[in-house]
């Protein structure tokens, strides 16, 4: 479930582990006497997927974060390397004990700093000297550093940090004995938003705002109060200013989307707003002159998703103009080096980069950018440009994670091939796309996956397999879930339904003020497409999804009886409950419900699937992140309960330590919440025999 820019979008998550069924494409072990041909819960272990590519600004290196699922740790392993651009050698950079992340160039190329946890003492800001290979631990403080970026010259780092605060106070226990073994203090809150997902209770403080030699020292303060500042942070050509965003206003705590761009100037400590409109500015990136800033944002319209737009203004915040408004496309990131201005967004099931013409034209580039998460084929990705407009990118696959590739005058090409050893021996599930139409005639981008070693002509067990946001896209991208429901043989069929991105403004308002309840029908189309093209086992349909597909499998199910078996992850089940509970309170009721719960609780009871109980008699798993935020555990508990009370055959998986997002599930934990879900499958299965 996304809440927008301003409000951290996490892509989706689910919870863990029933037992494992005794199949062996079920069966994680370093001892099995030969591995599977096919894709399974253990070879998420060893899995590697390239991140962060950050291309030199000459373009002849890319260093980049290999993420790699160690099994003796069960955790995925974060190290830097770095790769020659001419020969494709690849070296490790920045490797050992602890997590290294965030690789970011000096403008000379000579340095790089990075994010490292090497000392045990957490995340500390290095920077490494190329010529040399030695790094310098140049922080000390007690907080993350983040959004690094280095000043023009190359004499200084610029980055954000939380600066600690003072809790509220609400009276005090009695005095102590000395040697007394009390419990723990009591917790107060007074803040709107008090606990983040992924990120647990907000502690109290700050993010703001420093500059720090880039040869060490301590570092200087910029910003301080009670508005957290920074996002993406930009120096001024000359050095003297820094731009980034905040939401500075008095309310800020109830206006979610209120972000401005600033203007900092480091000598004084001047803040300067460069914009003001009803409506998020950010992500500020200054053009080679000094003279433009180009920026994305968006006005605020009340509505529950607006595509953002790309503007440029001067850099006093005079003049602003949007660019390549022809496009129809939401903007997600953009750089500004001597080659050009650059922007990605998704666009029809995949995520491009383009080359923006001050003029507004919009120049795609031959890459397909792939994301990184792996455990699901939603669209998205990371890239760099260099000065030259070499473009370094997470590639895009249906076969494997995603590799670092660069773009060259002959098109793009892929500079890695982490897992192609590892998977070498493995017969996967092969994409197609297929043609869905929605009764009003709306073209349904769908997508089935085929289990490995699939007949032509033969129908098999299918998964409709929905994606959360609402507003985000699957394209035809690698799926650890859908390899291992392969390997189970099952097809999954997936879809963009009304609501998805990269289709227009018009296709994502398809959901306005109605969302789950329009989707239905579309989801009903896709289903009937795969079992007309000859795919699909109509006795063997099953439905499941994760955040907004987990709302709308507990929707599926209180309107048809078709399908066989459900499992819903991380539901929302509760429009009630889910607004005043979540991690984004001031978002979900006034932008998704269009009024709070006491204003029109009818609408909140129509679009929840609380209302269709009576009609549900679909077996339904239920499963969620012991600390999901995003789309509360409570959520999940709610449906189990009301499922257990009208008698439908139902389990509770809950994940331990795990967020909303599904990657912050341990590797094992990946598998085995997986595996719950086609052990529960398997179980209403009639397709296959007892000995099977």
């Amino acid at each position: 479930m996304r809440i927008r820019a301003s409000l951290t979008a996490i892509a989706a998550a689910i919870g863990i582990a029933s037992p494992l069924a005794a199949d062996d494409h079920e069966t994680i072990s370093t001892d099995e006497a030969a591995p599977s041909r096919h894709f399974t819960g253990a070879d998420l272990f060893g899995l590697s997927v390239g991140t962060d590519p950050q291309i030199s600004p000459d373009g002849s290196k890319v260093a980049y974060v290999r993420a790699t699922n160690d099994i003796m740790t069960d955790s995925a392993v974060r190290s830097i390397w770095l790769i020659d651009v001419a020969s494709g050698e690849e070296t490790p950079l920045v490797t050992g004990k602890g997590v290294h992340v965030s690789p970011r160039w000096s403008p000379d190329g000579k340095r790089l700093a990075y994010i490292s946890t090497q000392s045990g003492d957490g995340p500390e800001l290095h920077v490494r000297w190329m010529n040399t290979g030695v790094s310098a631990n140049i922080t000390a403080l007690p907080e993350a550093p983040g959004a690094i970026s280095w000043s023009p010259d190359g004499s200084q780092l610029a980055f954000t940090a939380r600066v600690v605060g003072k809790p509220l106070v609400l009276g005090s226990p009695p005095p102590k004995p000395e040697g007394a073994e009390w419990g723990k203090p009591l917790q107060v809150i007074d803040k709107v938003i008090y606990r983040n997902d992924g990120g647990g209770y907000v502690k109290p403080g700050t993010m703001q705002l420093f500059v720090v030699d880039a040869r060490g020292g301590a570092p200087r303060q910029l910003t301080f109060g009670e508005y957290s500042n920074g996002g993406q942070v930009e120096w001024s050509r000359d050095g003297s200013k820094l731009y980034f965003s905040a939401n500075r206003r008095a309310d800020w705590e109830l206006e979610p989307l209120g972000s401005e761009l600033y203007a900092l100037d480091i000598a004084s400590g001047e803040i300067t707003a460069l914009t003001d409109r009803a409506g998020p500015d950010y992500g500020a990136q200054i053009s080679p002159d000094g003279r433009q800033i180009a920026y994305l944002g968006y006005d605020d319209v009340g509505n529950a998703f607006d595509q953002t737009n790309l503007y440029v203004m001067n850099s006093d915040g005079s003049n602003a103009r949007q660019l390549a408004a022809g496009l129809d496309r939401g903007f997600d990131a953009i750089e500004w080096t001597n080659a050009g201005l650059f922007a990605s967004y998704e666009d029809d099931g995949a995520h491009r980069v383009a080359k923006i013409s001050l003029q507004g034209g919009a120049s795609p580039l031959s890459a397909k950018v792939g994301s990184p998460y792996y455990a699901l084929p939603y669209v998205g990705g990371q890239w760099s440009v260099a000065d030259s407009g070499t473009l370094a990118f997470t590639t895009a696959s249906a076969l494997r994670p995603p590799e670092i590739g660069i773009t060259t005058r002959r098109g793009a090409r892929t500079l890695t091939a982490l897992n192609d050893v590892k998977l070498a021996g493995k017969q996967l599930g092969q994409t197609r796309s297929i043609t869905v139409t929605a009764p009003d005639g709306t073209v349904i981008p769908s997508w089935i996956m085929l289990p490995p070693g699939y007949e032509e002509g033969t129908r098999v067990p299918t998964i409709l397999e929905m994606h959360g946001g609402p507003y985000a896209s699957y394209g035809a991208e690698f799926s650890s879930d859908y390899q291992m429901y392969g390997a189970a043989g099952y097809a999954v069929l997936f879809t963009n339904p009304g609501g998805s991105t990269g289709y227009g403004e018009v296709f994502a308002d398809r959901i306005e003020d109605n969302y789950p309840i329009s989707n239905f029908d579309e989801l009903m189309a896709a289903v009937d497409a795969a079992v007309a093209q000859g795919f699909s086992d109509p006795e063997n349909l099953f439905v499941t999804g994760g955040s907004g597909g987990g709302i709308l499998t507990a929707w599926v199910v209180g309107k048809t009886d078709r399908f066989k078996a459900a499992a819903a992850h991380k539901p929302v089940i509760n429009w009630v409950s889910q607004a005043l509970m979540a991690d984004g309170t001031p978002f979900f009721g006034r932008y998704w419900l269009g009024a709070m719960p006491w204003e029109n609780p009818e609408h909140y009871w129509e679009r929840g699937p609380l209302s269709n109980m009576a009609n549900v008699t679909t077996p339904t798993l239920v499963l969620v992140g012991a600390e999901d935020y995003r789309t509360p555990r409570s959520e999940a508990e709610q449906f189990y309960g009301a499922l257990k009370l009208v008698g439908v055959d139902t389990a509770l998986v809950i994940t331990p330590d795990s967020s909303h997002n599904n990657l912050t599930q341990s590797p094992s934990q990946q598998a085995a919440r997986t595996n719950s879900v086609i052990a529960w499958f398997d179980k209403y299965r009639t397709d296959r025999s007892d000995s099977e």
